[in-house]
Parts: C-alpha cells; structure tokens; sequence
C-alpha cells in the first residue's frame, strides 16, 4: 500500500466521486536536473495550485524543499481529481522521498488535508466516504486535520489521528512525539430536535396534521394550498419530528451526502436526525438538483431521506421545477459530464405551499379576493400537470379561526404521531422486504397489484372517482398507494372504501370548481 526507496515515496489518500470514495496514491519521484515542479495523473486548477502552498508551508515549517526535478503522480491517472486534499499527501511523500522522514513509517498509513501557506492544517470536504475507501482497502490509520476527525472517526476500525499542522504530521510519523487517537464524536439526538418543533403546538388544522400523518407514513409527497398566515411553513417544519428514527445505515448515508457537500456543522460527526432542506424560490435548476461544470451537490440530495419543502410552489422557475421529475420518481440524481457521470441519492418527502390566488386570498372568509379567473388559471398554471401528477396528496389548508389560535394547544404531540408512523412503517418493511422499494410510496406497479387489492365497494368508488374527477392512470395509482398507507395506519388491514375515500378527500386539485 505504500513504501519509500531510493528518491521514490508513495502514501495513500483518498477523494470521492458523486458520494462514493476512492483510493488515491500520491507518489513522489525526485530526480536530478533543472528544479521543476510537474504534477500528473489529472489534477484539477485546485490539485496544481498544491505546488505553491506544499513549497511554503515545507519552508516555513524549518524542513528543506529538495532543489530537484520533482514528479507528483497521483494514480489512477485516468480519474480526474479535485481539490486541495492533497496537499497534505503530497508533502508528505516529497519529505520521505527526500529521506527526511524515516523508511517504513509510511505502511498502512493514509493521509488527507489541505496546507496553509504556515504549514497550518485546514478541513477538506468528502472526508467520510474517503476513511470509508480507505478502511475498505485495507489501511490501518487515516492522518488528517483536526476539524475533519468528528466526521472521520465514525469509521470503525481505522484510527483517526488528527493534526493541527505539518509539523505534528512529521513528529507522529517519526515517533518523536504522537499524536492521540480521536474517540468518535457524540451523537446529536434526534429528541432534541424534534422538541424545538411539536405537533401539539399547532393550534386547529386536524385534517392538515392528519394528512401530513399519511405522508410520513408511506413517504407521499405533499402540497398544502392555503391563505398567507394559515400555517403551512409551520406544519411543514413539524414533518421531520414524527418520521422514523434513522438506522446506521441511513444516518451514515446522510452524513457521506453533507460531508461531500461541507455542510456538517463544525465537530459534527454522524448525523442522527432527518434533514429538512427549504431553498429559495429564486434557486436554480443547478442548485436545487445539483450540477455545475464540476458537479455539487443539490438540495434535493441534501434533503435525501428528510424533507425537501418548496415554500411558495409557483414563484418557482417552471423550469427549475420540471428536473424535479426524475427525482421524485426513481430517487436519485445523474449528472453527465464529457467523460464521467455521478449519481446523487435524492429519496425524499417533497412538502410544498401554495397560496390558492396570486393575491392569496381566494379561499380567505374575511378578505376578498381581487383575482381574475385568467389570473388565478395563469398562476395555478405555473405548475405542471406532470409534477403535480407526482404529488400524491394536496390539501386545502384555511385560515385558522381567531377562537382556535387564543386556545391552548389542541392537538396530539408528535411523539404519539411517530408512534403510529413507526408501527405502519414497520409493516410496510414486511411486506417489501426483499425488494428496492422501502415506503408504500416507492411501490413499482407488480407491488402495487398485490399490496392495494380493492373489495368491491372500494373499487367501485375509486372507479367513479376517476370518472368524475378525470385523474389520469398516475393519478389512480397514487391514490391506491395512500389508500394503502391509510390502511396501514389502521393496523395493515386490508383496504375498504372508508380507506379509498379519505385517499380522495385529498385529491384538493382534481375536484371541481378549483
């Protein structure tokens, strides 16, 4: 994995492709001739800069830069690489290349981080799914800086040695004075998030709360169409708190996703509460799914298995909206660039808002609404018929009475909420176990013909209703799905019109005279 001979040094690192890491190895050769710096293997504006910041910081640590012809060659050669990652690496093999480090210690040792000019060791982003290549590969210890070891340290079984500068990187490697091992960072608790944000202090709006109950449990997406001031951001930001608790699994996916993007709070290691991602409307398709002429991270990737809340749905760009259509229906992200593709998970529970008029008060009991039909047409129109296709409930959301907001608080807390959601997401995990699907909402149609079968009564409505309302064949099968997802609520019963008909109350934009 790594060895130093002759004028020759190799060290392992690590980089990442989409989420995914990858084994680098930094070799260093050192020859005589004219001093020149070349570094090879594909190295991006942000790799070659490298030679400026390894030569001053070497320098300014009191340790010699060998006057030579020096060769970087970061393999495999035909993957490009980016960021300043490396620089650590690179100084690194440069001073055992240069035997000022002593033969050997580089066995088993991988190293990642970015110099400052001082020689100061300064947090790279992607850290956890590079320890997780590394560990995967077989070495035994990760150096790297101090702000990254949160992160790092949730691998189990590789040590986590953190730095504060180059010079601690060489007095560990020497032995002359090592550095501790980071213990894993504690663990932020999903209760102490979900009690900044309750259920129960939502006053009125049961048929809201119930439907974002639905939603939770079979991972539906939901709009919420009402009048400005009638408690839609506010339910919506309630919507984390009653799913269920991450596993290692997912939390571990997460964090990967934040470490890739460097949005990890500082000394955050793994991330135990589902995300809640709520962009601008002014966001580009760019950001919103992600992408650029090096591909980032979007914020529906970042709100993958959490909650991606699109707040005012119409102020939105048609177009940014419309590549939202590939991720809400397979659960990922794929970017094509000349060369190389990356893929981004984007599993998520889309909540958005909607007023019901440009001015928002078309369904307002006190103010009038000063909208025309073609006005109100144009602006619902904003919104395509396919992406609403994708949304699977849409409720009406009015003004909360005065009586009801000087009351107390009247409703459920989300604690009792999730337990309801636990128990049905449990029995959906039995009756998809074994395939891809994970919710009620990711049925491909084969689970679909087993898990929704309908009795008579229950077919017969479902049947008039798309008659009456004219939903289209996608429509039928979201409706199946969330009738599903109510009988699981109700103890995986099997589904009956009483079912059918709550999964049609929420169909707010098929009725008529909308």
């Amino acid at each position: 994995m790594t060895q130093s001979q002759g004028r020759v040094a190799r060290v392992g690192s690590a980089s990442v492709r989409g989420i995914e890491g990858y084994v680098v190895d930094v070799e260093v050769d050192l020859a005589p001739g004219v001093p020149v710096f070349t570094m090879v293997g594909l190295p991006d504006a942000a790799v070659k800069e490298s030679r400026e910041r390894v030569r001053a910081a070497v320098r300014n640590c009191d340790m010699v830069f060998p006057l030579a012809r020096i060769t970087v060659n970061l393999a495999p050669a035909d993957v490009r690489k980016e960021g300043p990652k490396f620089d650590l690496p690179v100084a690194i093999a440069l001073l055992a290349a240069s035997h000022q480090l002593p033969p050997g210690v580089l066995d088993g040792v991988a190293v990642i981080g970015e110099l400052s000019l001082a020689g100061e060791l300064r947090p790279v982003n992607g850290v956890l799914p590079a320890a997780l290549a590394l560990k995967a590969a077989g070495y035994r210890s990760l150096l790297l800086p101090a702000g990254n070891a949160p992160e790092a340290s949730v691998v189990k079984g590789l040590a986590i040695f953190p730095a504060s500068d180059l010079l601690q990187c060489v007095a560990h490697l020497e032995g002359s004075r090592l550095l501790p091992a980071a213990r894993p960072a504690p663990v932020r608790r999903r209760a102490a998030a979900a009690a900044e944000a309750d259920f129960a202090e939502v006053r009125g709006q049961a048929h809201v709360k119930r439907a974002l109950e639905i939603a939770a449990a079979g991972g539906h997406n939901l709009l919420m169409i009402g009048p400005p001031g009638s408690g839609k951001t506010m339910l919506a930001r309630r919507l984390p708190g009653i799913l269920p608790p991450l596993s290692r699994e997912e939390a571990l996916e997460i964090t990967k996703i934040h470490s890739v993007a460097g949005t990890l709070p500082p000394g955050g290691g793994l991330v135990e509460s589902r995300p809640f991602r709520a962009p601008h409307h002014t966001i580009s398709d760019a950001g919103l799914v992600g992408g650029g002429s090096t591909p980032h991270v979007g914020e529906v990737s970042l709100a993958h298995l959490g909650v991606l809340f699109l707040d005012e749905l119409p102020e939105f760009k048609r177009h940014v909206l419309e590549v939202l259509r590939q991720p809400l229906e397979d659960g990922w992200v794929s970017i094509v660039r000349a060369g190389y593709a990356v893929e981004y998970p984007a599993r998520i529970t889309l909540v958005a808002a909607m007023n019901p008029c440009p001015c928002g008060n078309l369904m307002n009991t006190v103010r009038a609404c000063r909208c025309s039909p073609a006005e109100i047409k144009r602006y619902h129109g904003r919104i395509s018929g396919p992406l609403l296709d994708r949304i699977d409930l849409n409720v009406e959301v009015p003004a909360v009475p005065v009586r009801d907001i000087s009351g107390g608080p009247d409703g459920e807390p989300s604690a009792a909420v999730a337990a309801r959601v636990v128990a049905a997401r449990r029995i959906q995990a039995g009756r998809l176990k074994g395939s891809r699907a994970f919710t009620n909402a990711q049925m491909g149609p084969r689970q679909v013909r087993r898990a929704c079968v309908l009795d008579g009564p229950a077919g017969e409505l479902l049947a008039s209703a798309m008659e009456q309302f004219g939903l289209s064949a996608r429509a039928y099968d979201r409706v199946l799905k969330v009738s599903r997802t109510i009988a699981d609520l109700a103890g995986g019963v099997p589904i009956g019109p009483e079912h059918v008909g709550e999964a049609l109350q929420y169909r707010a934009l098929d009725r008529t005279g909308w």
